[in-house]
């Protein structure tokens, strides 16, 4: 059974961050970013628990082609993902778990 996805206002924002510096850079840039970030998180409901748990019940997969990640929990209750952050590498880890 496939879960559902929420973004948390947080990773909502990141998002939208990268997404408008990435359009900057090149235009349609943003849109390959969304694409990637879109592909990654259908594969994450599809496949929740594939990717490893980093920090108490969070797990963490690496977008392709970009350096961010998509930092979340599962709540398998209601079979949903709840992305708690899309996070720049090049930060301080210890920022990408807060709830």
């Amino acid at each position: 059974m496939d879960y559902s996805f929420i973004l948390r206002s947080e990773a909502v924002k990141e998002f939208a961050d990268a997404y408008i510096w990435y359009e900057e850079q090149q235009e349609g840039l943003g849109d390959l970013f969304e694409t990637k970030l879109q592909n990654k998180l259908n594969r994450i409901c599809h496949y929740p628990f594939h990717y490893k748990t980093i920090h108490k019940n969070f797990h963490q997969a690496l977008i392709d082609t970009f350096p961010f990640l998509i930092v979340y929990t599962i709540d398998e209750d209601l079979k949903q993902i709840v992305v708690i952050a899309i996070f720049h590498t090049s930060r301080n880890p210890k920022k990408k778990f807060r709830k």
